[in-house]
């Protein structure tokens, strides 16, 4: 009856795991790792040997990536890339740039210290501040009832005085130097006599002058004083429009340049300047001038000039002769190059 009993077959189902065969990808995590940690070593090894500079330079990176970083250059030499950028020189549009940007700030402060004066609060529509290609230009237009100065008067009337006061007070922080120019409208002068709109011009352009350097501006930065008359009307249209009387101060972005051709008798100070010239009615009026156009010379500027001038010389012979060296010698002829 055993015999006749039957036994259940069982199905055993083995399955082989190929995770770890050779196309497995396991290896490659423990290689991953183990090349991360020979890379940590090395780098730690060449953090140890390099010198003060670079490792100032890379802590400074992690702490201020945008700052202190760019102080030693990209170099990793020892002391190559901190020499590099301590003697970089900025290029001439770079040190454009840093004026522009000081004569804009320049620019607001001026218009916030006027602004704050009471007695020119209702004159500052006649105030006018831009940004030019060769500096701030800060205009004192005139209008019907004379703001600044009476008309056919050379000096300043006593808001002209303050207002003029207070640009020296600001102008005098920065070392730009100044361009004054006096306009006027292209109205004949009424009195009679030599005195004119070129002599009104000027002699109110060297008041303002004389204004400015008593508040704070130093005579050595005024590198031009003219007196234009109606050339250079603001109102081409309207020539006889009262906006063309007028006190322009330019802030310059150059430093003043004294060329060889200008070596005169000015240098002896601002006696030129000051020479008689006659008032509205004609008489002789102490101070004021009878040139159109003014130009002081700094103290010391004759010498920088003429060493500026033996500078140029001395260059200009150096590459002749260096032209000379570099040149291909002549067949032989017997001549010889000049």
């Amino acid at each position: 009856m055993n015999k006749d009993r039957e036994i259940p077959v069982r199905i055993i189902i083995k399955k082989r795991g190929h995770a770890g065969g050779h196309h497995g990808g396991a290896w490659k995590v423990a290689f991953a790792d183990f090349m991360t940690a020979m890379f940590a070593l090395f780098l730690v090894l060449w953090l140890v040997n390099q010198s003060s500079d670079v490792k100032s330079a890379i802590a400074g990176y992690f702490q201020d990536p945008l700052g202190r970083a760019d102080e030693f250059g990209s170099s990793i030499l020892p002391g190559e890339g901190a020499q590099a950028a301590q003697v970089r020189p900025l290029s001439p549009a770079d040190v454009i740039d840093l004026r522009r940007n000081r004569l804009t700030r320049l620019s607001e402060e001026l218009k916030h210290e006027l602004e704050g004066v009471p007695e020119l609060t209702e004159v500052m529509k006649n105030v006018e501040i831009t940004l030019t290609n060769d500096g701030l230009q800060i205009e004192l237009l005139e209008d019907s009832i004379g703001v600044f100065f009476e008309t056919g008067v050379p000096t300043p009337s006593a808001r002209g005085q303050k207002a003029i006061a207070v640009l020296g007070e600001q102008l005098g922080k920065l070392p730009n130097p100044l361009r004054i120019e006096g306009h006027t409208d292209a109205r004949p002068y009424s009195r009679s006599g030599p005195y004119g709109n070129w002599e009104l011009s000027a002699d109110r352009a060297n008041a303002a002058r004389r204004i400015l350097t008593s508040n704070g501006v130093p005579a050595a930065r005024i590198a031009e004083v003219r007196g234009l008359a109606d050339r250079q009307p603001r109102d081409p249209e309207h020539p006889f429009a009262a906006r063309n009387r007028r006190i322009s101060i330019l802030v310059m972005l150059g430093e003043p340049v004294v060329g060889e051709g200008e070596l005169t008798d000015l240098a002896a100070g601002d006696s030129a300047v000051d020479a008689p010239a006659t008032d509205v009615a004609g008489n002789r009026v102490a101070g004021a001038s009878q040139a159109v156009t003014i130009r002081p010379i700094p103290a010391g500027a004759l010498r920088a000039a003429a060493e500026r001038a033996a500078a140029n010389r001395e260059a200009a012979r150096a590459a002749a002769e260096r032209a000379r060296l570099e040149a291909p010698s002549a067949p032989d002829s017997g001549g010889h190059l000049p």
